[in-house]
């Protein structure tokens, strides 16, 4: 189980790399490597300017390319190219993920006999949520917040958590507003969530409502993990619940004993996370990067070489601390659990 899970992680970080190198191509950047793997290389085949490299150790990827992390006077070098173009080399591995992301959504709806729709078609046993909702209720916002999919209400429903829900439904054709409606609530590592305790009707099929489907499962794992960024810079989340490579391992584990589909959208789940995480304005991450770069085009000139070089050391350090308490962390619950 663990080389399966490593060479999972090792597919995802190389989709990421794929996108920065396919960027890099495109925009004229000189590319000195593209290798798959980390560790002492086993197989090298040199192509133009690039060496393609098949590395020992089955961890992810690395493009190197010219002007990366330093000034460089040579016309292919990226620190030469147009801010434009840069922003799309540091933005393009997470693309890739996100990307990912959704076609394996995509091929998990092609799966289903039928696309979701936001209309409830029965209540579970004791469903609270009866009280107020009813059967043909179309569901078209969640405080405030449009949903689309039967996928849109769960993921909004664990946004929410223990606070008030606010539904505006169509009903008979009548767009109402319901307040405080009930629905049941369960605490998931200290993670107060709300539930849904409906099912919804399905839909035929058609390739249009396949992409719509797709799309919004994708995006609704993109406002999730955002949520849960500014929810723990916060305080809303502690330090404590977040989960690192032996908890995420742990789940991957979980979802293979269930069922091969179960263990793909573990897989789309974990890809759309690592792209998204990698926008977010950090040191040492693409999004800190990215951040820079937003200020370079603003400005009309880069912030300088070391001042930006020290804040990306600065957060290297600090995120490797935060990976490594996560770590301890995932290791002391599967122990005391």
């Amino acid at each position: 189980m663990i080389i399966f899970v490593v060479l999972i992680f090792g597919f995802i970080i190389f989709i990421h790399e794929l996108g920065h190198f396919t960027v890099a191509k495109a925009c004229g950047v000189r590319v000195h490597e593209f290798a798959l793997g980390m560790g002492p290389t086993i197989f090298k085949k040199q192509k133009g300017d690039t060496t393609y490299a098949l590395r020992l150790l089955p961890v992810g990827g690395f493009v190197a390319v010219e002007g990366e992390d330093e000034d460089s006077d040579d016309e292919k070098a990226l620190n030469k190219k147009p801010v434009w173009q840069r922003i799309l080399f540091v933005s393009a591995g997470a693309f890739m993920n996100i990307l990912f992301g959704f076609l394996l959504m995509m091929f998990l709806v092609s799966k289903q006999e039928l696309v979701s729709t936001t209309v409830v078609a029965r209540f579970n046993e004791d469903a609270v949520s009866s009280q107020v909702l009813q059967v043909g209720d179309e569901i078209l916002e969640i405080n405030g917040k449009k949903v689309s999919i039967g996928n849109d209400i769960i993921f909004e429903l664990i946004s929410v958590g223990s606070d008030p829900i606010d539904l505006t439904i169509r009903r008979d054709g009548e767009i109402l507003t319901l307040e405080n409606v009930p629905f049941p609530t369960e605490t998931v590592d200290g993670i107060t969530v709300a539930s849904m305790d409906f099912l919804v009707y399905g839909q035929e099929k058609t390739l249009a409502g396949t992409l719509k489907e797709a799309w919004h499962m994708t995006t609704g794992v993109v406002k999730q993990v955002w949520d849960s960024f500014f929810k723990l810079i916060t305080g809303q989340y502690k330090v404590q619940q977040l989960s690192g490579p032996v908890g995420v391992s742990t789940a991957i584990g979980q979802a293979a004993s269930v069922g091969v589909e179960n263990l793909i959208l573990m897989i789309a789940f974990i890809t759309i996370n690592i792209g998204v995480f990698n926008l977010i304005p950090l040191p040492a991450l693409d999004g800190g990067r990215l951040f820079f770069l937003l200020i370079e085009a603003i400005r009309g000139k880069p912030v300088p070489a070391k001042y930006e070089g020290f804040v990306h050391a600065a957060g290297l350090v600090l995120l490797m601390g935060l990976m490594l308490f996560v770590t301890f962390n995932d290791i002391v619950k599967l122990i005391f659990k």
